[in-house]
């Protein structure tokens, strides 16, 4: 039943985005992966080339606006609403809060705000069901005065085209050097600095950290600091994601703050150890000596036991990675989430507007 209903909608994604980050990039895959199941879309997006690319590949229709202050008075949500109505949609999806806020007021079709944290729900004000990436999101939106039916969790997939392991010599790293492997934006927020005081306590160890952002210079200061230059890499914005998990050691997800983390789903999918901290989206997914191993955050000492561990004990990296790759191939294949998306969808159709009172 599902297969024959799933060309039948169209969907309006609104994506407002400030960067091409991992919820935007995940927003994309989606997308695409939606158009191979039959699905008729339009996006509503910045005028990024990337991924207006992926989209005309795909035969994904777009329209281009900056999502301003000053296109909150035009054009803003009558581009919306115009676009909605142009094309027949019997969904308007919009992605993240910003997204969100410029979905308008008596949209004939239903909308759907997806939170990708815990988001202030006045940015959804208009929209009549949520997605939500992980279970605890879902229940704070409940929580907040949301139907529960009109609720759904809806995780994402790794993002990672195929591609063969990234040659070490490229990154003046030893053969049999062990290496754990960052993939994060440079932000606060992303606990880089706790794998950088861990590290020193891991002498033989290297470090990979892909990703730029705002702490990059503090972080390449700390790490002279702290006499890791000569075995810690700056990577930059990396587009092959999976040519460096195949050729690592260790993933690791040092963050202070994440309500997901995609890199779980990307580690266990490339069949590679997993260390996290405690952060909310680890602790709600990874079983601690199962499938990967939890510390708590801000803790380098303890982030420096784990990574030991993994480098010390006989098998226990094999074991983890290969749970991992069960808990991946039961439940976040690209097919299997983009079923439940289009489950999802479904269910928001037919559940169409939320009640409105006063």
């Amino acid at each position: 039943m599902l297969n024959r209903l799933e060309p039948s909608l169209r969907i309006l994604h609104v994506i407002a985005g400030a960067s091409v980050g991992g919820a935007e990039t995940f927003a994309v895959d989606a997308i695409t992966a939606l158009a191979a199941r039959g699905v008729k879309q339009h996006v509503i997006c910045r005028p990024y080339e990337g991924p207006l690319q992926r989209y005309a590949d795909a035969g994904i229709g777009t329209t281009t606006q900056h999502f301003s202050a000053l296109d909150r008075l035009y054009p803003g949500a009558r581009l919306i609403r115009r676009t909605a109505d142009s094309i027949g949609a019997d969904l308007v999806h919009a992605w993240m809060s910003r997204a969100g806020s410029f979905v308008p007021a008596k949209l004939v079709c239903p909308a759907i705000g997806w939170f990708g944290d815990y988001y202030k729900l006045k940015y959804f004000a208009h929209c009549d069901s949520f997605f939500a990436v992980t279970p605890d999101i879902a229940a704070s939106i409940v929580k907040r005065g949301m139907p529960a039916e009109r609720v759904f969790t809806t995780n994402t997939f790794g993002t990672m085209p195929d591609a063969p392991p990234v040659d070490r010599r490229a990154l003046a790293t030893p053969a049999d050097a062990p290496v754990a492997l960052v993939l994060s934006r440079m932000h606060a927020v992303k606990g880089i600095d706790t794998l950088l005081r861990a590290a020193v306590a891991v002498p033989s160890l290297y470090l990979w950290l892909a990703g730029d952002g705002p702490e990059r210079a503090a972080y390449e200061a700390l790490a002279r600091e702290l006499g890791l230059a000569d075995r810690t890499r700056f990577l930059g914005w990396r587009q092959d994601r999976k040519a460096l998990l195949e050729a690592c050691d260790i993933c690791v997800l040092p963050s202070r703050y994440e309500p997901f983390g995609t890199v779980i789903i990307e580690a266990w999918a490339a069949g590679r150890p997993l260390v996290a901290t405690d952060a909310d989206g680890a602790r709600q997914y990874v079983h601690d000596g199962v499938d990967g191993l939890l510390c708590p955050r801000d803790d380098p000492p303890a982030l420096a036991d784990r990574l030991s561990r993994l480098l010390a004990e006989p098998g226990l990296a094999m074991r983890l990675a290969a749970a991992g790759l069960q808990r991946y191939a039961a439940d976040f294949t690209r097919d299997i989430v983009i079923t439940r998306l289009l489950e999802s969808y479904q269910r928001a159709h037919a559940l169409g507007k939320r009640p409105r009172f006063g």
